[in-house]
């Protein structure tokens, strides 16, 4: 029997014991625009790639805030991402209400990834098609969290999702031991390398394709878009150009429409 007779369900195995369907929301994540994220002893930023779904649309937003503490970036699935984020909303709300303190980032990392698994146990659901990356400043410190489409959660200290993501991840796997002490400035700008990673060879980081946001010690979750980038990627061009589109396997525009943007 082909692969097609084992995918019509998500509680269907297939001889070789993989969900399929659950291949298929990570594939989703994959096609998805990057995004980047990485921490420090003080901050926590998301660095994103905006999408535009044709010539005649404007940019697709990646990154959405919770809380004064926490926002996340996605890479997948739109629809999909605006029914997390509310869940997540909801559960910072019923923190502030009930306990009267910011919810930590570490447990609705750990909610999130049973709500999603629960989509990957029963009949007649589907996983949810997005990855998130939670950036995230509470009790504990900052934290950055990926909640992947099988329930997976993990935390990281730097971290990239979506398409060509292999060539940010090499970039921050070399440099991630520096991130600890780095300021905010210095950190930004080491996210937009990594995402500049990302890009074809054709195409630029500029201040409508991209967004920043950064959440810290005393300071609430910002995002920095349009002429508020200028300045970081100022200081980005002031290095020597890296060639984009380093991992040639995900073309970033072969993404179905479906995804973000």
């Amino acid at each position: 029997m082909n692969r097609n007779s084992y995918d019509s369900d998500i509680t269907t195995w297939s001889p070789q014991g993989r969900l399929h369907q659950i291949e298929y929301a990570m594939e989703a994540v994959k096609q998805g625009s990057a995004a980047v994220g990485l921490r420090s002893n003080t901050h926590a930023v998301l660095v994103a790639l905006n999408r535009q779904s044709g010539d005649l649309a404007s940019y697709q937003k990646k990154l959405i805030r919770i809380d004064n503490h926490m926002g996340i970036a996605i890479a997948g699935l739109t629809s999909d991402a605006r029914v997390l984020s509310t869940y997540m909303r909801g559960e910072a709300m019923r923190s502030r209400m009930v306990f009267n303190r910011a919810l930590p980032v570490q447990r609705i990392a750990a909610s999130l990834g049973d709500k999603a698994q629960v989509n990957t146990q029963r009949y007649g659901r589907r996983p949810y098609g997005v990855g998130l990356l939670i950036a995230g400043f509470d009790e504990a410190g900052p934290h950055l969290y990926e909640v992947a489409p099988s329930g997976n959660y993990f935390d990281y200290y730097a971290i990239s999702i979506g398409a060509r993501s292999q060539s940010a991840k090499t970039y921050l796997e070399k440099y991630f031991e520096a991130f600890a002490d780095t300021s905010l400035d210095e950190l930004i700008v080491h996210g937009l390398r990594a995402l500049r990673d990302t890009l074809q060879q054709d195409k630029e980081l500029n201040a409508t394709n991209c967004s920043i946001g950064f959440v810290g010690k005393d300071e609430k979750w910002t995002v920095v878009e349009g002429d508020g980038l200028q300045r970081f990627l100022d200081m980005l061009n002031a290095d020597a150009p890296a060639a984009g589109g380093g991992d040639t396997a995900a073309n970033d525009d072969a993404a179905p429409m479906e995804t973000d943007a």
